[in-house]
């Protein structure tokens, strides 16, 4: 449709499975970094993030093209994967399940 314009902006908020700590401090600016490549990739755009250690915020503006519970499914199997290759803690590390993941 022409002349049609979408502005559509999205605060996630995603944890750690079982709310643990699992997140270390002096990784944090790392994986902030690869979560906005991961949404850069996904053709929307990052407008900020920021994480505990058991959880992760990111507000984006959102293509219309791609679906919420896309964007969050690629985000959330990424970065764990990315985290767990990289041996960012002992053992299997995971995001809650549920939207999209």
């Amino acid at each position: 449709m022409a002349n049609t314009y979408s502005q559509l902006y999205i605060h996630l908020i995603f944890a750690v499975h079982g709310r643990q700590n699992l997140i270390p401090t002096d990784k944090k600016e790392e994986l902030q970094k690869y979560i906005s490549g991961i949404i850069k990739k996904a053709g929307c755009k990052q407008l900020a993030n920021n994480n505990m250690p058991d959880h992760f915020h990111v507000f984006v503006g959102l293509n219309p093209d791609i679906s919420i519970s896309s964007l969050v499914e690629k985000i959330k199997s990424n970065s764990s994967k990315w985290i767990n290759e990289n041996k960012f803690i002992y053992g299997k590390f995971s995001w809650q399940r549920g939207y999209g993941a």
